[in-house]
């Protein structure tokens, strides 16, 4: 039998067998979980393993529901509507909804009532910062960026963060609704516990692609400052959910510097024309004038090839010769 637990507990029960054996198996395969996770599509099961269980969260669906359910001890029912039909006494989700919509709805409802003193959740790995950035525009920075998260994807937990003013990404990064950059700033000061829940609410996947929505607006990028950002990446190395992160860096933010000197890389794509070279030799004159030589020692310089072709949808940044050439800047990398 089980026992009774302190560590948080989410039980998921649906007589749909199919639908509890995917959740369950998408569910389990997040990270940094704050909560374990039992799930049962028999009533009885249900009632005679978790009498003397504490359970955090008991998702049920609308059509499992039975009320029998009140004799558990159960800090919050949520209910996975099936009818369209709310019951406005108790917390109701769609249950027919893309499962990563109903993880980030659960974590959502978690975060309102989860007290600040639960112990911190497993996970304290160190994280690596890879800064992507030219003052030199026009660069396919960008694609570059998202080329080499999509490729380090294969082998580490990789999280892909843009700060452009305008991201111009809107077809791999949709949902104008959805909670973005500019909010997981906010939960700065949040603890440690809440603040990871909160970011992990905020990220969102698409393929291989792990990503932060980028802010709606650019203008509030200048509002953010250096120190912000610099607590910012160490909050989310703080998680231990994801082994890299490539930031795609661009002037429209305070402290760029800063921001660079956390980085374990920075890239730095160049051309050859007179005014980007110009542009370059300003750049790095700055570096040294401000005393960030240690960002120029840290930065790998490339001007890249012509390309007879470069991708332009997310699906096929892993394939062909942008591809074999952005592999072979990470080969190098991990020598």
């Amino acid at each position: 039998m089980i026992k009774n637990e302190s560590e948080p507990t989410l039980v998921l029960f649906d007589n749909e067998e199919e639908y509890t054996l995917r959740m369950t198996d998408f569910l389990r395969s997040q990270r940094g979980l704050p909560w374990k996770m039992r799930s049962y599509t028999s009533s009885d099961d249900l009632m005679n393993i978790e009498k003397n269980n504490h359970i955090s969260l008991l998702v049920v669906s609308e059509d499992s529901y039975i009320d029998r359910i009140r004799e558990l001890d159960v800090e919050k029912v949520v209910i996975l509507n099936e009818s369209g039909f709310v019951n406005d006494e108790m917390i109701n989700i769609s249950k027919y909804q893309a499962a990563e919509n109903v993880f980030h709805s659960l974590l959502e409802i978690y975060l309102e009532f989860a007290s600040a003193g639960r112990k911190e959740m497993p996970g304290n790995r160190a994280t690596r910062f890879i800064g992507i950035y030219s003052p030199i525009k026009r660069s396919l920075q960008t694609t570059f960026s998202l080329a080499m998260s999509e490729l380090l994807s294969d082998n580490a937990r990789t999280l892909y963060m843009s700060f452009e003013h305008y991201t111009g990404v809107a077809d791999i990064m949709p949902g104008d609704r959805e909670m973005d950059l500019a909010d997981l700033v906010y939960f700065l000061n949040a603890d440690a516990d809440k603040f990871k829940l909160h970011f992990q609410s905020i990220v969102k996947q698409r393929e291989k692609l792990n990503y932060v929505p980028p802010m709606k607006s650019g203008q509030n990028l200048l509002t953010v400052t250096s120190a912000e950002w610099v607590n910012l990446i160490n909050r989310i190395s703080e998680t231990g959910l994801f082994d890299v992160v490539v930031m795609d860096l661009t002037d429209s933010m305070q402290g760029l510097f800063e921001i660079l000197r956390e980085c374990e890389y920075v890239y730095t794509i160049m051309k050859n024309d007179r005014y980007a070279q110009a542009k370059m030799m300003q750049y790095e004159h700055l570096l040294q004038e401000y005393e960030y030589k240690d960002v120029m020692d840290k930065t790998i310089r490339f001007t890249m090839p012509r390309f007879q072709y470069i991708p332009d949808v997310l699906e096929q940044y892993t394939i062909g010769e942008f591809a074999d050439y952005v592999g072979g800047m990470i080969s190098k990398m991990e020598q």
